[in-house]
């Protein structure tokens, strides 16, 4: 089979409808269009989007860079140098960093992020780590462990 062989099916394509060729053709003078009006005039009749002079969907919706997350996880956060200061072998976690001072409110779930240097050994237990923190307290000699 060749390109040149490939036919569209006997009775497959209609032919184009012929408009504004005299009164007997059916579609003569204003070619089934009616008399007068925007939707008469030659062209396209209005852009895409376009409501009649309505404010359109797309101008009507707000702009956002994002959409926002509907149900948000809020997590206390605590940065890993903030630990620093902390006596070595200790174990860590929300309760223990509130009673030292350490964290001042309770906004959730414990989180541990990356910022700062730690060089104590802790057994922190925290509900999610950031992975530079996981590496920093790993390599001071410490362990993590991830709690509900």
């Amino acid at each position: 089979m060749r390109l040149e062989d490939a036919l569209p099916q006997e009775g497959s394509k209609k032919r184009r409808r012929r408009v504004g060729r005299g009164i007997s053709a059916g579609q003569g003078a204003s070619c089934g269009f009616g008399m007068r009006g925007q939707k008469s005039r030659s062209g396209r009749g209005t852009r895409p989007g376009f409501e009649g002079g309505q404010m359109p969907l797309y101008r009507r919706i707000p702009k956002l860079k994002h959409f926002t997350v509907i149900n948000p996880k809020q997590y206390t956060i605590i940065n890993v140098g903030a630990l620093a200061g902390l006596a070595p072998n200790t174990e860590v976690n929300l309760a223990t960093l509130m009673e030292a001072g350490i964290i001042t409110s309770d906004d959730g779930p414990l989180k541990v992020l990356g910022d700062g240097e730690l060089s104590v050994a802790l057994t922190v237990r925290a509900a999610a780590f950031t992975k530079s923190a996981q590496s920093k307290i790993e390599a001071a000699g410490g362990s993590c462990e991830i709690v509900n």
